[in-house]
């Protein structure tokens, strides 16, 4: 395997004295897809928040071990800089109540990263990668609000873009989306790695299977510690899994 894009080594997640992760070891690979599947509760969204310290938000989180990217502990990055590199696409379409051209331009201009002429050009850039400018090129003065639910959530992944990052994080980005909508998303995505490295979460491991080129599952022990239980190339985990546990879920015995 390549050398990781991101990296978790003993990672701990606390919400007071309560453990919501339990020490997670675990490589993220450049350029492929990585899906975090398991059940309800098991900590996948936590775990996937750890990646651009958005857990940090919540009062009384607290961390031990590391999260790497490039072998940089995200620690000891500024977190505007880091959430510039790792970019969050979240599970309902959020665009801001402004123009289409002001939510993908929004990032840019907050970051002082584009002006005038090439700020259009990163915002047809954006919008041509995230596949949506052939459908709002004529329109890029309209309300983002007044798009349907599959083409906010891929401005969405254009504002993500916009920013230039390195690593897009998923939180079950097609959930509240018809079948044809996150189709697009899906074929969206096999896209999008060529130039980045994804991480997603979902509930639907049929998506999993087709989407993702890794696979990590996540299970809660008694102490409803989220552990990582298996990570591994995405056909091993859903045809030979090495753990009985992610059989049992894979085949729908329990979750």
């Amino acid at each position: 395997m390549p050398e990781p894009r991101m990296r978790t080594i003993d990672y701990c997640l606390y919400y007071g004295g309560f453990r919501a992760l339990n020490s997670i070891s675990m490589d993220i690979p450049p350029n492929m897809i990585t899906a975090i599947i398991g059940p309800s509760g098991c900590g996948k969204s936590t775990f996937l928040r750890s990646f651009n310290r958005m857990n940090e938000l919540i009062p009384g989180v607290r961390v031990t071990g590391k999260v790497l990217l490039d072998g940089e502990d995200i620690f000891s990055l500024d977190v505007v800089s880091l959430r510039r590199k790792v970019g969050m696409v979240f599970q309902r379409p959020n665009p801001f109540p402004k123009s289409i051209f002001d939510n993908v331009a929004y990032g840019p201009r907050i970051h002082g990263l584009r002006k005038g002429d090439s700020l259009a050009a990163l915002v047809e850039r954006s919008l041509k990668a995230a596949a949506l400018w052939d459908e709002v090129k004529d329109d890029l003065q309209k309300s983002a609000l007044s798009l349907s639910g599959g083409q906010q959530q891929r401005l969405c992944i254009a504002r993500a873009l916009a920013v230039e990052p390195e690593v897009i994080l998923m939180d079950e980005p097609a959930s509240a989306l018809d079948p044809i909508a996150t189709l697009k998303i899906e074929e969206l995505l096999q896209t999008l790695k060529e130039n980045y490295t994804i991480v997603i979460v979902t509930h639907n491991m049929q998506q999993a299977a087709r989407v993702s080129d890794f696979t990590a599952f996540l299970l809660m022990d008694e102490s409803r510690a989220g552990n990582l239980v298996e990570f591994g190339p995405t056909k091993q985990i859903f045809t030979t899994p090495r753990d009985s546990r992610t059989e049992d879920y894979i085949s729908g015995r329990f979750g």
